[in-house]
């Protein structure tokens, strides 16, 4: 057992070797690109899946994706220097480096949600309905992606002894992601001494599973050939409460957030709230406006 192993010391997993990425005549390919990329092409084909059901163009939803797929990852990578700038500023050459990770979610949603936006107009089409056929894809890809981290042993969170508990080798890890309490509870398996952290990119995944599979059981036909979405901007505004919600609690376990410049809150918990907020809000005002008009 060397400082390639991962544990999980509570569900008696061990995971002796696991590698970073794999070499390829003289080209490496790390595992986080190859499950960005997974997240990716399952997206965009749930994307025009869910648009043949709804009697859209799935095409629509194809041509999009060759440019926002592309923007979007350039406003995650933007996203995360520039709340990295500490670091990034003092190291610039490392700013177009990938290989190693650094991208944010909300960079890439919010870049995403803007193509949509100009898209839709372009195209002169529903941009609440064009969201509701497209969250959901977003989400499957996030699922997917989130494992990324897995591989690069990053984005977890702080000391757990819990059921899900991850061990990770302290010496590959950050200096400052590791914790007191981490170092005060070691475990130390053949010689290697490991931390027990919470392993938050589960954690996501998992919650971002739920919420996909409840958002296409309201997309899907019900007993009676109808779909259960009451009006446009349904499932966009789940997306925004059920996500939200979920990001909001694991940004508050993760040890590696990123601050508000000058301050000591995480803008991605900050934004979580925010939006969390605004899609009950909105879901509330929807939900009531249907009502009214079947009656």
């Amino acid at each position: 057992m060397g400082a390639d192993s991962i544990l999980f010391p509570n569900l008696h997993i061990t995971l002796a070797h696991v590698g970073q990425g794999v070499q390829i005549g003289p080209l490496w390919i790390a595992f986080y690109g190859i499950c960005i990329a997974a997240a990716m092409l399952a997206g965009i084909n749930l994307a025009m899946y869910l648009a043949k059901k709804t009697g859209q163009d799935p095409d629509t939803y194809f041509n999009f994706a060759i440019v926002a797929v592309i923007l979007s990852v350039l406003g995650a990578r933007i996203y995360y220097v520039a709340f990295s700038w500490d670091y990034y500023g003092a190291h610039p050459a490392r700013i177009l480096d990938l290989r190693g990770g650094g991208l944010a979610i909300y960079g890439g949603v919010i870049t995403g949600i803007l193509c949509a936006v100009v898209y839709c107009r372009r195209k002169r089409l529903n941009l609440l309905l064009f969201l509701d056929t497209a969250l959901p894809a977003v989400t499957l890809g996030q699922a997917i992606g989130r494992w990324g981290n897995f591989f690069n042993r990053e984005v977890f969170g702080g000391y757990t002894d819990s059921l899900f508990a991850m061990a990770l080798p302290k010496d590959i890890l950050p200096v400052d992601e590791v914790t007191d309490v981490m170092l005060a509870n070691p475990l130390v398996r053949d010689g290697v001494t490991f931390v027990q952290v919470h392993p938050t990119f589960l954690y996501e995944s998992l919650w971002n599973f739920v919420l996909l599979i409840i958002m296409l059981v309201i997309i899907m036909e019900g007993r009676h050939g109808k779909s259960r979405k009451r009006f446009d901007g349904e499932i966009a505004c789940l997306y925004l409460l059920g996500y939200g919600l979920g990001r909001f609690w694991i940004e508050g376990i993760r040890t590696d957030r990123l601050l508000i410049p000058g301050t000591a809150l995480p803008v991605s918990q900050v934004i979580s709230g925010i939006l969390a907020a605004a899609g009950a809000t909105v879901l509330i005002v929807g939900f009531c406006r249907s009502q009214r008009d079947d009656g």
